[in-house]
């Protein structure tokens, strides 16, 4: 049995999921560079950063992968990872897990954070729990894929925050009831 590699929590309670928000700054621009070519009068707008995002899904909605310029995430439906209300990793969440460990693997990632979000049904301790539980459970099952790989883990639940769909379905509510692995690109 592969040991497991040490998961922490940042002591900071983030307003959102940390690494959804970007924080790289805008180029320089040299506005006065003879390669510029701009018309008589007309003035450079300041730089900004665009950031480039990749959303692909599964026709089911039951796999999610996000490709921004810096981050790839995998977010996966809690019903495709665990049985109802339960944390117990199911045989197709595992071949799902694994291949996300090859993917960490192909990116030489060393920091990984695993996020388990639930829908509002319930009362909110027990989608806190539950989450942190499944998040628990994939950490564990990428830890043993990536075997003696050196990765910091980062593993939260969150509960019913940060829904990504609209709770009054059931549509809704399944897309948030997910666990989110996300892990920067090789640079």
């Amino acid at each position: 049995m592969t040991p497991l590699t040490a998961a922490h929590a940042d002591d900071e309670d983030p307003s959102a999921p940390p690494g959804s928000v970007t924080t790289s700054p805008p180029p320089e621009v040299d506005a006065n560079s003879p390669g510029l070519k701009l018309a008589d009068g007309a003035t450079l707008a300041s730089a900004r950063v665009l950031d480039i995002k990749s959303v692909v899904e599964d026709l089911g909605g039951e796999e999610r992968r996000e490709d921004t310029n810096e981050d790839v995430t995998f977010a996966l439906q809690a019903e495709v990872l665990f049985p109802k209300d339960s944390s117990k990793l199911n045989p197709e969440g595992r071949g799902r897990i694994r291949a996300i460990a090859d993917e960490i693997k192909a990116q030489n990632a060393t920091n990984v954070r695993v996020f388990g979000f639930t829908d509002n049904l319930g009362s909110y301790a027990h989608g806190l729990t539950l989450s942190k539980r499944r998040a628990e459970v994939v950490h564990a099952q990428l830890a043993a894929n990536l075997g003696d790989m050196d990765v910091t883990f980062v593993v939260r639940g969150y509960s019913e925050d940060y829904p990504i769909a609209d709770n009054t379905s059931e549509q809704g509510r399944r897309k948030n009831r997910r666990v989110e692995v996300t892990f920067p690109k090789e640079g």
